[in-house]
């Protein structure tokens, strides 16, 4: 009677070897899951935060572009054509930016600008707006693409007045 229990004891601890392999592969599994997602999302991140200095990027363009088109010569188009009387805020002047910096470059940047004036000879005030999007053709709705915009009021005289960013 002996042999035959060790038989039986011998089959337990195989089904015993097989279920802890699976669990810990399982957790394995999981793990490795867990740091994917971790480092999709860390290089999400520093996507972002490079549209978002991009987009910074474009209001300084537009700022310079309107503050300075007194200062150096020949004046600026964009400042002018910001000021034109078929330009609205439905319908605003944009401008492509491509900028030499090559962490920033590979962004699309899209600066759009109008301007009012609510007294005759007033100083005009300009609204800008600088868009950042899509990385290596990233595409809007797809996993790897960013977009940040920024807005910006500025009086031509005195500077930025109003900055508002958005994710």
């Amino acid at each position: 009677m002996k042999t035959m229990n060790l038989k039986v004891q011998r089959g337990f601890s195989l089904i015993t070897a097989i279920f802890l392999l699976v669990v810990v592969a399982s957790l394995g599994a999981l793990m490795m899951t867990f740091y994917t997602a971790q480092q999709q999302s860390s290089a999400i991140d520093a996507l972002g935060a490079r549209a978002y200095q991009t987009a910074r990027a474009g209001i300084e363009w537009g700022a310079f572009q309107i503050t300075q088109s007194g200062i150096v010569s020949p004046p600026y188009v964009f400042a002018a054509a910001c000021q034109s009387p078929a330009v609205t805020s439905s319908v605003p002047v944009t401008q492509p930016v491509t900028l030499a910096a090559p962490s920033l470059s590979p962004y699309n940047l899209m600066v759009s600008c109008y301007a009012t004036s609510n007294v005759e000879g007033s100083p005009w005030v300009y609204s800008i707006t600088a868009t950042a999007s899509g990385v290596g053709g990233a595409t809007p709705g797809g996993t790897d693409h960013v977009e940040r915009v920024i807005q910006a009021t500025i009086d031509a005289n005195s500077g930025i007045i109003y900055q508002r960013e958005s994710y």
